[in-house]
């Protein structure tokens, strides 16, 4: 299929995406939506639950497989847009809508060159391809619950917004619950032992941790407090309880493991990771696809950001068009000339490692 054909219906899918509301874990009507784009290409595909896949024609069981994958679930428009997030407009080179840039343009620049691959012969890889849900909350209905129906897969590219340069390396991501304890007392009469205090104890040992190990890719891992508070509502009681929040993101050469047995050794406070899934990855500067993105000229670095990457037991590339600092902003938008060289540096990109 011609590229610039190509294009014009990738553009006319994600206007259509757009057109359709797909928070996470309420994907079904997009789901729906690209079913029958394939539906009305001949491409046969697949549906568990809000998670969309299919194989090129002459798949081949005893082949290596790549993957192309992005998702389709959107966070929720902030109150800042000035246009209807769900009506998508053309202007002056750009589309705006919610979910065009995260990770719209990616998902339809990835359905394109799938397209372009599903019907050739005598390729040396298999191409699968997988739009998956609940990407933006880490669900485990998203590419977790696809992957199973995949079949095999050597490597993979995961699409997400990165101005088309490649992405080798990702920070792990661990959100941890902390209750410091206490003992409730009369403020006025100094009773008790304020937990809000003991939380404060650890919060300073926290603010003030350093890593040894440091990323030439992603720098120093982190642990940050986001989120603190008491169950108090008097003022002249001492809290017997202070809860709070650490976000943790760990570089490719620490563990959760590490992390977690480091604040064991250092805090007061009882603590529990609500997830240990987010895991920091990366893809070797010398796998085939890092190298065939380096002689179309791509350059390489470590991403701050998680995305479905981590959560996929194979070597992947992120890479896709669009900025990821225009990701969950108001009047959200991508560049129609970012998905034209989406499309075309993907097919690049994949001729290189199956052809």
């Amino acid at each position: 299929m011609d590229n610039s054909i190509l294009f014009q219906d990738a553009v006319a899918l994600l206007k259509e995406l757009i057109a359709t509301p797909s928070f996470s874990k309420e994907e079904n009507e997009t789901a729906e939506i690209i079913c029958a784009f394939f539906e009305k290409h001949g491409v046969t595909y697949k549906r568990v639950g809000n998670n969309v896949y299919a194989f090129n024609r002459h798949y081949d069981p005893a082949k290596p497989s790549v993957l192309l994958n992005s998702h389709h679930d959107t966070v929720k428009p902030n109150k800042g847009y000035t246009i209807d997030p769900f009506t998508p407009i053309e202007k002056e080179g750009k589309l705006f809508g919610l979910g065009s840039n995260d990770a719209g343009g990616c998902l339809v620049s990835l359905i394109a060159t799938f397209l372009y691959f599903v019907d050739k012969e005598n390729l040396s890889h298999n191409v699968v391809f997988a739009a998956s849900a609940e990407e933006e909350i880490s669900g485990v209905n998203g590419i977790e619950l696809v992957l199973p129906y995949l079949g095999h897969i050597d490597f993979g590219i995961v699409g997400e917004p990165t101005k088309l340069e490649m992405a080798v390396a990702e920070r792990g991501l661990m959100v941890i619950d902390c209750v410091a304890p206490g003992r409730a007392g009369h403020a006025a009469r100094n009773e008790g032992e304020n937990a809000l205090y003991n939380a404060l104890d650890d919060i300073n040992w926290i603010r003030n941790c350093t890593f040894d190990k440091v990323s030439d890719l992603l720098g120093p891992s982190r642990m940050t407090v986001t989120v603190i508070g008491t169950e108090n509502v008097q003022h002249n009681v001492v809290p017997s309880t202070c809860k709070f929040v650490i976000d943790v993101r760990v570089n490719e050469l620490y563990t959760f493991e590490e992390m977690l047995e480091m604040l064991r050794q250092n805090l007061k406070s009882s603590f529990k990771p609500r997830t240990t899934r987010m895991k920091s990855t990366s893809i070797a500067l010398d796998h085939p696809l890092v190298k065939a993105g380096l002689e179309l000229g791509k350059g390489y670095y470590g991403s701050p950001t998680t995305s479905d990457k981590a959560l996929m037991p194979f070597p992947t590339l992120k890479i896709g068009p669009g900025d990821s600092a225009r990701s969950h902003t108001a009047d959200e938008f991508i560049y129609l000339s970012e998905i034209e060289d989406g499309i075309n540096t993907y097919i690049q990109l994949v001729s290189k490692v199956v052809s």
